[in-house]
């Protein structure tokens, strides 16, 4: 058989099964992953249950709770798809993630009932990233379907770690020698393919000082008046690092964030103790030692020691950006002509800000690159804000382009 007959078969499947693939994405988003808390293998479980009700063989693999629990979450339970074709070939893994943030308030659809309005699904995860669920496991069906001579190992790896790194999703299929890909498509959306993003680099800063009643101030050192300090200067940086450039379309420059602060006792007391997060955004060109050591040589020569404060630092997370390489360039090029076809438009090959799971397959080896089911931009999507939703138009034609680019990689 030719590979457009095939094609023409593979779209005709996914046309076919849709509702199907539809109805397999409500049943995900109705069910909460909402990290932290965390706690997800209930939801592998659902996931698995359905996987093996189209007949689709899954193995399970539950990350020791006590690793889970040193992570601050509660339960995880990787999944892992493979279905080795008659010939050899390359190993082509494709990641998407279950985990979210959870709903928050101002949804105008309740975040779990997955309704569709107008040609949207609406609920947490919908776009990110319970939606490529569904475009890899109806991407693998149609692909078994169209009687195509395959040579290979597809793999479908859906974990539960991505809102915390990674490290026990993707990284712990890696590390415990369950998967070594050639190539891997992780969760994306539909109108770009990723080959580079941002890295990331989190701390947590501890501002002490020594409590006192506020009555008699100078007995006390103000550990909130050392952290004030300390977020002036951090702050202080967004201008320089807005004068760092990428040299990768889609991403421009390194930022600084602080996103949490905790501290005090009382409106009575001198804070004795102030915590802080922050989030260091790299791009592909930096190296994640080099900004860790400045950041931390900042941090320090913003409290003095001679004001009688101390400062911890504790890393939470170091993301490595994603670099592009020959391969994955020339996997995009193949998914990109895929996209074109099926979309009737050109989608770009690029880079994003965000930082993914991706990172991990790349860093071992594999050509790695995001596509999946979602519109051009995450602020049209509503991600990790209220009202989130996927276009399920966006969901059929990615699911296509999917399933396309895999019968070209694996007949080649």
């Amino acid at each position: 058989m030719q590979l457009e007959d095939g094609y023409l078969l593979i779209e005709r499947f996914i046309d076919d099964h849709f509702d199907d693939e539809v109805a397999f994405l409500q049943e995900l988003v109705r069910m909460p992953t909402d990290t932290p808390p965390g706690d997800n293998a209930p939801h592998a479980e659902l996931t698995r249950t359905l996987l093996l009700g189209m007949g689709i063989d899954v193995s399970a693999h539950p990350v020791p709770p006590a690793v889970v629990a040193g992570a601050g979450l509660v339960s995880i339970t990787n999944l892992l798809v493979r279905e080795s074709f008659a010939k050899a070939g390359p190993v082509i893994a494709l990641n998407a993630h279950g985990d979210a943030v959870p709903a928050g308030p101002g949804w105008t659809y309740p975040p779990h009932e997955a309704k569709i309005v107008g040609g949207k699904l609406y609920g947490r995860a919908a776009a990110v990233s319970k939606s490529d669920f569904a475009t890899y496991v109806f991407a693998l069906r149609a692909l078994k379907s169209c009687g195509l001579a395959l040579c290979g190992t597809l793999e479908i790896h859906l974990t539960y770690d991505e809102e915390f790194g990674g490290e026990l999703g993707p990284g712990f299929l890696l590390e415990q020698g369950l998967t070594d890909p050639d190539i891997v498509i992780a969760a994306g959306f539909s109108y770009q393919v990723v080959t580079a993003h941002n890295g990331c680099l989190q701390l947590e800063v501890t501002v002490t000082g020594r409590m006192a009643h506020a009555a008699i101030p100078a007995s006390g050192i103000d550990a909130l008046k050392g952290a004030t300090a300390l977020l002036n200067c951090l702050y202080d940086e967004n201008p320089r690092l807005a004068l760092i450039h990428s040299k990768v379309t889609g991403i421009d420059h390194p930022y600084l964030n602080v996103g949490w602060i905790k501290g005090g006792t009382n409106t009575n007391v001198v804070p004795g103790e102030v915590v802080l997060k922050l989030d260091r955004r790299m791009i592909p060109e930096e190296n994640p030692e080099t900004v860790e050591r400045d950041l931390r040589a900042l941090i320090i020569a913003a409290v003095p020691a001679e004001t009688g404060l101390k400062v911890a630092i504790r890393r939470l997370m170091l993301a490595r950006p994603l670099l592009p390489s020959a391969k994955s360039q020339a996997v995009a090029a193949i998914l990109a002509a895929h996209a074109k076809a099926v979309f009737d438009t050109d989608v770009p090959i690029r880079g994003t800000p965000l930082y993914t799971d991706a990172r991990l397959y790349a860093e071992r080896g594999a050509a790695a690159l995001l596509f999946g089911a979602g519109p051009r931009t995450i602020l049209e999507s509503n991600a990790k804000r209220a009202n989130e939703h996927v276009d399920l138009s966006d969901l059929r034609r990615a699911t296509k382009v999917v399933a396309r680019t895999l019968a070209e990689l694996l007949t080649a």
